[in-house]
């Protein structure tokens, strides 16, 4: 790349770690001097960016974290006014608004993971439970009154970058349904290295490692291990966690761990029989972890796991997000004698150095 390109990096927000994050993280590895500019930030909620110059829109900074989903309007206005005129090059990283910035002399190429979802595909979910507790029917209300000014801008938003790249086959769909822009495939990076193949000794228990929200539906696991009466390990931590302990209290089924540092977290999911993977995701990097321990996947049929799983070579799909079909898949699944090893091999092509390097060959390619 051109050594004197002068970048500037958006996302939507940092104030915890995820997918979208770690994805934020590598393109800012590949240029450390790129400020990064965002509606939000907060170092103890993500610690990997405390050497970067990560700049903040004030008025929103003074907001909790847990309000981001009502903020959209304000973060639209944010990032629209951004002067980025001095860039060559401006990446954004988004799933929501920050695509909204407006690059006058340089190029823009928008990472979308996808459409903002709580306007577009999953607005339908989104007013069913808003996550707000007693404060739902009051959002609710608002949020119908306002959504389609706010998909209008949102559009609007996503017709300023000149590039889109994104995750998956499912997202690049999406992002042509609702946006009406061509999309280039470069699938996130996914720290293999971490998670290798160890022929562990299998052990009699499923596993699932996840942020306990409501949409990732880790509730159907739970139901499903119970109507199966097989042993599930749940790792992770969320506003559901207490929810999801209820839910299993009592069976002698279900045991619960914190988040784990990789090693652990690499060690639990090799020695699994299986990883369930219930929620509709556009990728998914947590699945594409376990396929590489070797530890086969039970994966909701649709989203982006049709990228990666393939039925009855290292895992197997469930047409619907119910704890019946969970548990129907289970039952199935235990029928099938998987070989550990190519499981391990079909994670190979999501790497870090692969997401590097076609990343690289775009910019290349696009910034001349």
């Amino acid at each position: 790349m051109k050594k004197d390109l002068k970048v500037a990096i958006v996302c939507d927000w940092l104030t915890n770690v995820g997918g979208a994050e770690k994805v934020l993280y590598y393109i800012w590895r590949m240029f450390p001097k790129a400020p990064i500019y965002t509606s939000q930030y907060d170092p103890k909620g993500i610690d990997w960016f405390s050497k970067a110059d990560v700049r903040t829109s004030k008025r929103l900074q003074k907001y909790p974290a847990k309000l981001r989903r009502i903020l959209g309007p304000f973060r639209q206005r944010y990032f629209s006014q951004l002067d980025l005129s001095e860039y060559d090059l401006v990446i954004s990283v988004t799933g929501a608004e920050a695509k909204a910035v407006k690059v006058l002399n340089g190029k823009h190429i928008c990472y979308c993971h996808v459409p903002t979802q709580y306007y577009w595909q999953m607005y339908k979910d989104y007013i069913k439970n808003p996550g707000f507790g007693i404060l739902n029917p009051f959002v609710r209300f608002f949020f119908r009154l306002f959504v389609i000014p706010l998909r209008r801008a949102d559009l609007k938003a996503a017709q300023r970058p000149d590039y889109f790249v994104t995750i998956s086959k499912y997202a690049k769909e999406l992002i042509s349904r609702y946006y009406g822009r061509k999309a280039t495939i470069i699938n996130p990076p996914v720290e293999l290295e971490y998670f290798k193949f160890k022929n562990n000794k299998i052990k009699d228990y499923y596993v699932i490692s996840s942020r306990q929200v409501n949409w990732k539906r880790v509730d159907l696991v739970v139901r499903a291990c119970l109507m199966t009466q097989r042993k599930l390990l749940v790792i992770g931590e969320g506003p559901e966690h207490k929810k999801l302990v209820k839910l299993a209290k009592g069976s002698g089924l279900v045991k619960f761990l914190p988040l784990l540092d990789k090693k652990e977290l690499a060690k639990y999911i090799g020695e699994a029989k299986g990883y369930l993977f219930p929620s509709l995701e556009p990728f998914g990097i947590a699945p594409i972890e376990a396929l590489a321990t070797g530890c086969p996947v039970i994966a909701f049929s649709e989203g982006g796991s049709k990228d990666y799983i393939k039925d009855g070579e290292n895992g197997i799909f469930f047409k619907e997000q119910t704890a019946k079909a969970i548990a129907e898949a289970i039952l199935k699944f235990e029928k099938i004698k998987f070989n550990r090893k190519k499981v391990s091999k079909s994670a190979e092509g999501f790497s870090v150095e692969r997401f590097e390097k076609e990343i690289k060959e775009f910019i290349n390619e696009k910034i001349k």
